[in-house]
């Protein structure tokens, strides 16, 4: 097989499709690039698990060193702690009955140290009573809103003295900030390094107001996939305060982050099986990858970067279990022909499969690792 065919699978009969195959190999090549990017020093790497939501790729990257997460959902968290990791950061407010699930957490893994966000008071007092109650405590970071608006508190006195609050609390601990930066994307490596510089400017004077009101802050936990590479090379811009990378994505890529993101260096590791399922008409083709196999949020010509002759189809229309493409290449096709894409969003396309494929040598190995956390309630 080509180089550039790199994705093709030597034999399919077998494989059920829609399939969503993975290459480990390559998982475990994008997870040295990560350590790459902060000078080998696992410390400062705190990887997003709600890509994979695998507790054999969080073992991986543990293999390589890294033994601090960061997740999305209590169920992820279950599933980081059972893989053995030392520091689980839920990167969500513990509202409604979650805080009793994180105590349940706190009390099943005993071996690994949980931590979750916080951006409001009524929260912050929920979470302490409830640990409190309980004789045990609960790591608390400030969530703070750099300029995605989505959750956190602004760098303001009401932040900082949430945070003082966090401190005289009982039944809770002040781990740090966790800083998200979803909002800048741009590609443009100069644009982006701009776009990330303007929106942490800000962080150094309320940093200094954290410090003045007596507030001891020694962890700040920042960024995602497209800032990594500016976080990993910027640890020093905050004396006195050690810097986490949060990266998800790199773990498996994808075809928007590899369209916007080259110089990052990473390799997709996932991709989707799926076969021809009719030819409604001259020149287009069906197959069987409809918006329940692939992420579906992104207009249609941005959810899944065929391979080989339908590279240069054009992406018609989607239903649940169906995808028609239109292309002058329709006659080369017959009903059950295989054909591969890579998603252009993982994070979402991996949670709507029930299990990945492992892909060893060019061939399916037979091992199938199971999607666990697509359910979001395991045990917890």
């Amino acid at each position: 097989m080509s180089e550039d065919q790199w994705y093709a699978v030597g034999d399919t009969e077998h494989l059920a499709s829609p399939a969503l195959l993975l290459w480990p190999e390559r998982a475990q090549r994008n997870i040295q690039r990560m350590l790459e990017l902060t000078g080998g020093d696992a410390r400062r790497l705190r990887p997003h698990v709600k890509t994979h939501k695998l507790g054999e790729v969080c073992q991986m990257q543990m293999e390589a060193g890294i033994s601090k997460f960061k997740c999305a959902t209590i169920a992820e968290a279950e599933m980081t702690a059972e893989a053995g990791a030392a520091e689980v950061l839920l990167a969500y407010q513990p509202v409604g009955p979650n805080a009793a699930r994180m105590l349940a957490l706190v009390e099943k893994f005993p071996q690994t140290k949980f931590a979750a966000l916080v951006d409001d008071e009524g929260v912050l007092k929920k979470v302490a009573q409830v640990f409190s109650t309980a004789g045990k405590s609960l790591t608390l970071f400030l969530d703070v809103d750099c300029g995605m608006h989505r959750t956190g508190i602004e760098m303001g006195e009401a932040a900082v003295a949430l945070c003082r609050q966090v401190v005289d609390t009982d039944g809770v601990d002040f781990g740090g900030l966790h800083v998200y930066d979803g909002h800048i994307h741009d590609p443009d490596q100069d644009e982006r390094k701009a776009h990330y510089e303007k929106s942490y400017e800000p962080l150094a004077g309320f940093i200094t107001r954290l410090r003045a009101a007596g507030v001891e802050l020694s962890l700040i936990v920042a960024g995602g996939s497209p800032t990594f590479a500016l976080h990993a090379s910027d640890a020093e811009k905050v004396t006195g305060a050690r810097w986490e990378c949060s990266p998800g994505t790199t773990v498996f890529w994808d075809a928007g982050y590899g369209t916007h993101f080259p110089d990052l260096g990473f390799e997709p590791a996932v991709v989707l099986m799926m076969r021809v399922i009719s030819k409604p008409g001259s020149g287009f083709v069906c197959l069987d990858l409809g918006n329940k196999a692939v992420a579906p949020e992104n207009p249609l010509d941005k959810r899944v970067k065929l391979f080989g002759p339908l590279a240069d189809g054009e992406l018609m229309g989607q239903s649940e279990e169906h995808l028609v493409v239109k292309t002058d290449r329709a006659a080369d096709f017959s009903v059950g022909d295989v054909v591969y894409g890579l998603p252009w969003h993982i994070c979402p396309t991996v949670a709507l499969h029930m299990e990945a494929v492992l892909i060893r040598d060019g061939e399916a190995s037979g091992e199938r690792w199971a999607i666990k956390c697509r359910n979001r309630r395991l045990s917890i």
